[in-house]
């Protein structure tokens, strides 16, 4: 397997946990993915600024989310940059209990890793909210 396919193969598996910590209500686990030096952008265009702004905000937020479906995220596109910066395009999705969508959200991901071997971070996202038409 190329270095590049590991690389995505892992990335998707970052996402994959996105949306487990997500669908968990799991602030602890959703921090773990986070770089220490991250920027963060939710769907309503708060600015998170570093770890800690990021941490006190999915804290209080997370914990108490409120949704009967459940949420889901894709990996629709992603591109390595570098060997070790990826841009990352996902589609989350938020179903009613009986499967209908009920929102839409469209994050962009910039993730990093350190060497060859450092997990994949989430450094700079912005996640984006998508209008229905």
């Amino acid at each position: 397997m190329s270095e590049q396919t590991k690389a995505l193969e892992a990335i998707a598996e970052v996402v994959a946990e996105v949306q487990r910590t997500q669908r968990a209500k799991d602030p602890e686990g959703f921090l773990a993915l986070f770089h220490p030096d991250a920027l963060w952008t939710t769907a309503h265009g708060k600015v998170l600024i570093g770890f800690d702004a990021i941490a006190e905000f999915t804290r209080a937020v997370l914990p108490s989310a409120e949704w009967d479906g459940e949420v889901t995220y894709e990996v629709v596109h992603a591109q390595l940059l570098r060997p070790d910066v990826a841009a990352v395009k996902v589609r989350q999705l938020y179903r009613s209990a009986d499967g209908a969508v009920e929102s839409e959200g469209a994050p962009l991901y910039v993730m990093t890793r350190d060497g060859e071997d450092g997990p994949w971070l989430l450094t700079a996202s912005q996640n984006t909210a998508v209008k229905a038409a």
